[in-house]
Formats: structure tokens, C-alpha cells, sequence
């Protein structure tokens, strides 16, 4: 019987890691000019030339905006407040051509599909997310969780059914089909005791196991849970790359103990199912290296979205309060040799065997994209030979976007969408989350600018 015995879990953060770095700006700048990687500059102001002039307004507006630290650590009692003030119709006339156009795709497959086809003609490719995601406190039973699962599917039908994407990708929350507080509990035992992957793979099949440690009405809604997961997963496979997305340490363990025995059943023929790893978090590289160990003894496919982490305030004041040691990295600099380190060991990886390992080198640190395109070309890992591709927000860091795909590279835009109502809660909590990218988009800010003066110089000048 094959334990997960590797993954130990022996903290509650053990298993929420995601991979990204980007220490490579001291080994970039010595680089002989003709690598094709040293010309990933990024400093192009014409790389904007595809928007169009309200484009630019409204993106210049808005990244003014969140370089002040107030608004974007209070966007969410801001908004709150102007919901209340303007009232729901008002509130969505003024979020929709502003915040929510510049960071959404639309409400309906119709606004989607025009998003997502101006999308591809520049190159970029759509990796659609269904806003829904839960936190402690937040369950809201097996009818909505049902819901969610029915909109995920949904997703996955407009991904695939589409002629805007090649290769299309979705992003999936566990906690939108399984309840954080059972995550936490799982998290708990599986550090005591971890489980089967087979075990869990019997319950997606439908088989009606007893999950040791359990009660009858958490072992009811688990396997439940994981009927929806495989319901997703048998609609995604051969159509669809679905990338799980880690969440807080205290449940990310059981989410990536769930996300490898999907790996394990739906990965034997290719790389459908991904997790993801927060390079910010001090594990992540032991944790991909045993990913990588038991995706090769069980022989099944690897696909890893690398990040650095985005809830690095929260998981700090959590490990403090609770007296556990800090799990995030001391500094930049060490989050940066994380990233750097996991992002090459799964391009050696790929080099060898590139049908049977996949990553996504999601990040907008610049230093990152050249590292990965430097030694892409060193390994001989083709550009868009499909195991190597880059990802970015919808809405930001365009200019690393639009440069890479103007050089030949696989790049994604994570793109959320639904109503106003729908996406507000995950648009504060990735301004949240993401509030030192925001603030420090000066160099697209610049770049905008540079544009905007391009094309009204004339004009200004009182030119023809």
C-alpha cells in the first residue's frame, strides 16, 4: 500500500508552497548581448501601441491610484462604502467601465469571447478563473458548493469550446468545492498520519470509503467533494489544464495531498491536473522535489505553477499569534534564490523529459521571466514547445506580456470574470494580496505615459 509518507506534513504550512523566483539580475547583466534572452528589456513603451486611447487613460488612472498604500489596503471598506452610498445599480456603473473593465473579461461567454479574441490576435492566451474561493467562517453547504462546481464546469466548456485559445488553461480553488474547516482538520491528520493517494482516488470513483480521523457527516461532505473534483477533471482531461491554486498554510496540505491523487489518476497520458507552489514559503523546494520524486515512482505527469506568494501578511501574523516559527523567508533575496532554485530544477527536469513535466512561470518580476528565458535557451527547451509557458494578470504588467509574445513565447493572462457582485470579493482580495505589485507598477506607469505622450505629442504640440 503506497503512503504518502514523503509528505509528512509535519507543520501546518508543510504542503502550501508555490515555486517562483528571481535572483538572476546579477548573472543577467553580465550576459553577452547576443543571447536572445538579453534582449527581454522590457523597456518598449510601444508594446502599448495595441490599446487604445481609453485604454491607456483608464489603466494610467487606475495604477496612479493604487500607488497609494491607503486605498489599496482599504479597497474593500472603500468599496463597501461606495456600494452603499451609490447603491448596487450606481455601484456597478461605476466599477464596470473603470476597475472592473481594466481586471475582468466581462459577465457573459459573449463579452468573454470579445475579451479573450482581441486577447489572442496580440498573442496572449486566456487562462480563465471562476472568482469563487472560501475562507474559515465562509461555508455555505453542499447546494452551493454544488453551484460552484456547475460554474467550473461551465469554465471548462467555455475554454475548450472556443477557437481563441490554444492549449487553454483554468484556475480552480479547492476551497470553492470542500470546506476550509475540513481542509484544516485534514491538514491535522494527514501530518499525523498521511493518507493513500489510492484512498482518495477509490472515493473521487465513487466508492464509499471511511476516511480515518473523520466524522460521519465530514466524511459525507469529503467524499462528496472529491466526486465534484473528478466530475471537473474527467470534463477537463484531453481539453483542458486545470491549475489548482494553493491558499493559506493552515489547509494548503490537504489541498496538495487532493491535487496529487488527482495528479496521480489523470495525469497517466499527459499533464492535466497542476498545483501550484509558493516559492515565499521556506518548504517549497523540499516540496517540489518530493512532487517531482513521487510523480516519477507512481509514473505519473507533473504540471507546477510557480509563484512567489501572495499572503505573506497574513500567514506572518498568524505564525506569531499561534508562537510557530515564521514560515515565509527572511528576506526578498532568499524568497528570489527560492524561486530561482525551483524554477531550474524543473527546466532540468523538462529538458529530459519534456512530454512528461510542465511549469508555468507565473510572475511579473522581470528578472524572473529573463532567468527562465536564459535557461530555456541553455537546456534547449523550445519556446513554445508546450512544457514551458509564462503568465501574467489580466490588466497588468502588459509589457512583459506583450514582449514575450512578440518573441515567440507561450504567455497567459489570468483572467477572471462574472458580474460585478460576482468578482468584487476577489478583486479586493487580490489587490489585497497583491498590494507591493500594485504599488510598485512605476515602470508601466512610465511606460504608459511614454506612449500617451507618443501619440498626443503631435497634437499638443499643435502638429498636423
Amino acid at each position: 500500500m503506497m503512503l504518502y509518507s514523503r509528505l509528512r506534513l509535519s507543520r501546518p504550512h508543510l504542503l502550501s508552497l508555490r515555486l517562483l523566483g528571481t535572483a538572476a539580475c546579477r548573472t543577467v547583466a553580465v550576459k553577452p548581448p547576443e543571447l536572445p534572452s538579453a534582449t527581454l528589456a522590457f523597456e518598449d513603451p510601444s508594446a502599448f501601441r495595441v490599446k487604445s486611447l481609453g485604454e491607456l487613460l483608464r489603466a494610467l488612472g487606475i495604477f496612479h491610484l493604487c500607488s497609494f498604500p491607503v486605498l489599496v489596503n482599504n479597497c474593500g471598506r472603500l468599496m463597501s462604502v461606495a456600494r452603499t452610498l451609490l447603491g448596487r445599480r450606481g455601484f456597478s456603473l461605476l466599477l464596470r467601465p473603470t476597475v472592473y473593465a481594466q481586471f475582468v473579461a466581462g459577465e457573459n461567454e459573449g463579452e468573454i469571447s470579445q475579451s479573450m479574441e482581441k486577447m489572442s490576435l496580440l498573442g496572449l492566451r486566456p487562462m480563465l478563473a471562476v472568482p469563487i474561493e472560501e475562507d474559515l467562517g465562509e461555508s455555505t453547504g453542499e447546494k452551493r458548493y454544488d453551484d460552484n462546481m456547475e460554474a467550473m464546469l461551465e469554465c471548462v466548456r467555455i475554454s475548450h469550446s472556443n477557437a481563441w485559445s490554444k492549449d487553454p488553461m483554468m484556475q480552480l480553488k479547492i476551497t470553492a468545492l470542500l470546506s476550509p474547516e475540513l481542509c484544516v482538520k485534514l491538514t491535522t491528520l494527514i501530518a499525523q498520519q498521511p493518507y493513500d493517494l489510492s484512498l482518495l482516488i477509490r472515493a473521487m470513483d465513487g466508492e464509499p470509503i471511511t476516511f480515518p480521523g473523520l466524522d460521519e457527516k465530514e466524511n459525507t461532505h469529503f467524499l462528496c467533494s472529491l466526486q465534484r473534483l473528478n466530475k471537473i477533471a474527467e470534463a477537463s482531461v484531453n481539453k483542458v489544464r486545470v491549475l489548482v491554486d494553493a491558499e493559506y498554510t493552515y489547509m494548503n496540505p490537504a489541498l496538495s495531498v487532493v491535487t496529487m491523487a488527482m495528479m496521480k489518476k489523470f495525469n497517466k497520458d499527459g499533464v492535466w491536473i497542476w498545483n501550484t507552489y509558493q516559492c515565499y514559503l521556506k518548504e517549497s523546494r523540499s516540496l517540489l522535489l518530493e512532487a517531482l520524486r513521487l510523480s516519477k515512482s507512481d509514473s505519473f505527469g507533473l504540471g507546477v505553477k510557480l509563484v512567489r506568494g501572495a499572503y505573506m501578511d497574513k500567514e506572518r501574523n498568524l505564525a506569531k499569534k499561534e508562537c510557530r516559527l515564521d514560515p515565509i523567508h527572511w528576506s526578498w533575496e532568499d524568497t528570489n534564490d527560492s524561486y530561482n532554485g525551483s524554477l531550474d530544477v524543473m527546466l532540468k527536469a523538462i529538458s529530459q523529459k519534456p512530454e512528461r513535466y510542465r511549469i508555468i512561470v507565473a510572475t511579473h518580476n522581470e528578472e524572473s521571466v529573463r532567468k527562465a528565458a536564459q535557461r530555456m535557451e541553455e537546456l534547449g527547451i523550445d519556446k513554445d514547445g508546450g512544457s514551458v509557458c509564462f503568465g501574467q494578470l489580466l490588466g497588468m504588467c502588459d509589457h512583459v506580456s506583450l514582449t514575450l509574445a512578440n518573441k515567440g513565447y507561450a504567455v497567459y493572462k489570468s483572467v477572471p470574470y462574472g458580474s460585478v457582485d460576482d468578482t468584487l470579493p476577489y478583486l479586493v482580495r487580490r489587490a489585497q494580496e497583491n498590494r507591493t505589485v500594485l504599488q510598485g507598477i512605476r515602470k508601466e506607469r512610465d511606460l504608459l505615459r511614454q506612449e500617451l505622450k507618443q501619440r498626443l505629442g503631435p497634437s499638443l504640440r499643435g502638429g498636423s
